[in-house]
């Protein structure tokens, strides 16, 4: 199966096989496309993007790309699969969105859309099937390593929260599978006194009773709470760009627009591009994922200029295992829309006998 760039000709309903609906929800953006299936091509005919929070349900977004696809391409969409932020229940049938008032319960959605199948995947999840078919185009290395056929690979990905899959090749699916996760709420361990006053301070910030996670520091929020952190225990001086950060709400946006021009901002990518680096290398020794580590998320594809020398030193520095963390390849993942074509993907691959 390999992704075909989405397609500008008149659709003909006799060039496809069968048609799915994919998407991509997450606490930020919802993303909604039409693929259609052409033997082992797959083809993205249409894509809808929506703002999470705008949204009252899941439901009438959903239906509203069925509607167009019948209305405008006289296409009956019967099956679909939708990569969601957060965690499935175990019989995968209903998930709760992470920091987005949305939820999905596949009943409900089969009960009132004319959907015939349904196959609800974790979003990152998704992007783990989106790396069966990335190009060339959709991914830079930035650092050097072997990659190794068929063996594990690992995406993580910073963005309104933290993701992480590890995937295992499938001789079965001739493909790599995903295995969910929500590292997001892992143990944050403080290695030195800045860490130990940042996790000190987050504590007192967002008012959080037990210990403060991984993705309180990797993901958008991280970011607001590094940046608040300095400003207020670092002595930072208040320039105009600081000004409109906490007129924002330092909302993470802002910090990222300033970071090249702002102290404060600066030292807060520095912070999180250390403890990113970090992160990382503990994942990847949990994982030896030989097959090279795929970097996902808004946050990177924005501030690419994170993962620097400074980035890879950190992640290969290990008293023990420098020479393992040597051997492994990092790529980040340039297509903002890899979770949607996962989505597909999966779709298309456990929907086409249905």
């Amino acid at each position: 199966m390999q992704f075909i760039k989405k397609e500008h000709r008149k659709l003909n309903k006799k060039d496809y096989d069968y048609f799915l609906l994919a998407g991509d929800i997450g606490g930020t953006n919802t993303k909604f496309g039409i693929f259609g299936v052409r033997g082992k091509n797959l083809f993205i005919l249409e894509s809808f993007h929506f703002q999470s929070k705008k949204l009252k349900n899941l439901y009438s977004a959903i239906n509203e790309a069925i509607a167009y696809a019948n209305q405008n391409h006289k296409i009956k969409i019967v099956k679909c699969c939708l990569g969601v932020a957060g965690p499935l229940t175990p019989e995968k049938d209903y998930v709760k969105v992470t920091n987005a008032n949305l939820d999905l319960n596949k009943k409900e959605l089969l009960k009132g859309s004319g959907l015939k199948y349904v196959l609800l995947i974790n979003d990152f999840e998704a992007i783990g099937y989106g790396i069966n078919v990335v190009s060339k185009d959709d991914i830079r290395q930035i650092k050097n390593g072997k990659s190794h056929a068929k063996e594990p690979i690992m995406a993580i990905g910073a963005g309104t929260g933290l993701g992480k899959t590890l995937l295992i090749y499938n001789e079965h699916y001739k493909s790599y599978v995903p295995l969910p996760s929500e590292v997001h709420h892992s143990d944050f361990a403080a290695q030195n006194e800045l860490e130990f006053d940042l996790v000190n301070f987050i504590k007192k910030y967002r008012k959080i009773m037990q210990n403060v996670t991984i993705g309180d520091l990797l993901s958008g929020d991280g970011l607001a709470n590094i940046y608040a952190f300095l400003r207020k225990n670092r002595a930072y001086n208040l320039t105009e760009f600081a000004k409109d950060i906490e007129k924002s709400g330092i909302q993470p946006e802002m910090i990222s627009k300033f970071r090249k021009i702002d102290s404060t901002c600066m030292e807060t990518f520095k912070i999180f591009k250390c403890i990113y680096a970090r992160i990382a290398k503990n994942l990847a020794l949990d994982a030896l994922p030989f097959g090279g580590i795929y970097i996902a998320g808004g946050i990177a594809q924005k501030n690419p200029e994170i993962f620097d020398k400074e980035f890879v030193n950190i992640f290969e520095s290990n008293q023990r295992m420098s020479h393992i963390l040597k051997r492994i390849p990092i790529y980040l993942i340039l297509n903002e829309n890899i979770g949607l074509l996962g989505a597909g993907f999966a779709g298309a691959k456990f929907l086409a006998k249905r």
